[in-house]
């Protein structure tokens, strides 16, 4: 009789809000919640990173002044704009958007690369660097401890969206939920898994790093190997593109393009700490 009633009870599961991807809508002009989180990222990085300069070994001659920081800024909003929207056209869904190029422009339905954001704010940062006369490495260190607030908002702007959805989970999970415009299985929410990992946990850990004041590239470093970690990890519970599917040996797209992007940083982290070595090792001259 017991187990009769317990087989017929159904597990509680989590639904989707559907929330509205609009968040303000002005006639024929529409503000999503989308570009609104991306626009809250950039404030909020725009505000640390003005305190982060006033600090060692950025306050050390040649000092960055608040005119610095807003100059740079706009190399990386132009790099992480124009890399994550062609990253995501050309890696993800090439073939559909050579047939409607118009597309390309409408950044307020999503789809953005993380990994093409990356090359933009790379080269971004070292044209900036060039003309201002710093070493890169300097000032990609300035710039990536900001970064995880940007992908924990640009995730949550994928959950308002209803994209990005998760793989199916057991029901019984507490916080498995359905997507009723996916169907009625029970998923594990991807988005909010990233917002932790790649947001909140990537951001603390970069953090608790820049305190111990590491060598100048290390912080690059560590962004490198740590993204491509949780991120490979996140992506083990995403549901893969319908248009891409597994790749081989059962990986997506994204896990794919972590595994270069970990070994790059753990190749930066070799020399950069190989170079401080060799600094401090270096007899000053008499």
């Amino acid at each position: 009789m017991v187990a009769a009633i317990l087989s017929a009870v159904t597990p509680f599961v989590l639904t989707d809000p559907d929330l509205n991807p609009v968040a303000v809508q002005l006639g024929p002009l529409a503000i999503h919640w989308y570009g609104i989180m991306y626009g809250l990222a950039f404030v909020i990085g725009y505000s640390l990173m003005r305190r982060r300069v006033r600090s060692e070994p950025y306050s050390r001659e040649p000092a960055w002044s608040v005119d610095d920081v807003s100059s740079m800024i706009f190399y990386v909003i132009a790099g992480v704009m124009l890399g994550g929207r062609l990253g995501y056209v050309l890696i993800y869904k090439p073939t559909y958007y050579a047939t409607h190029p118009l597309d390309i422009v409408k950044l307020w339905d999503g789809g953005m690369s993380f990994h093409g954001g990356a090359i933009g704010v790379i080269l971004a940062l070292w044209l900036f660097a060039r003309r201002q006369h710093r070493p890169f490495l300097q000032v990609s260190d300035l710039v990536v401890p900001m970064v995880p607030i940007g992908l924990g908002l640009g995730r949550i702007g994928n959950f308002i969206n209803g994209e990005l959805w998760g793989r199916p989970a057991d029901p019984s999970l507490p916080w498995a939920m359905v997507f009723p415009h996916v169907d009625s299985t029970p998923r594990h929410p991807s988005q909010l898994y990233e917002v932790l990992l790649e947001g909140v946990l990537l951001f603390v850990l970069l953090a608790l790093y820049d305190r111990r004041r590491p060598p100048m590239g290390c912080l690059s470093a560590a962004f490198l190997v740590g993204y491509g970690v949780v991120r490979f990890t996140a992506e083990h519970f995403r549901e893969p593109d319908s248009y891409l599917g597994l790749l081989g040996l059962g990986l997506t797209m994204g896990q794919w393009l972590c595994i270069p992007m970990v070994l790059a940083g753990a190749a930066l982290w070799w020399w950069s700490l190989r170079r401080a070595r060799t600094r401090r090792t270096v007899p000053t001259p008499a």
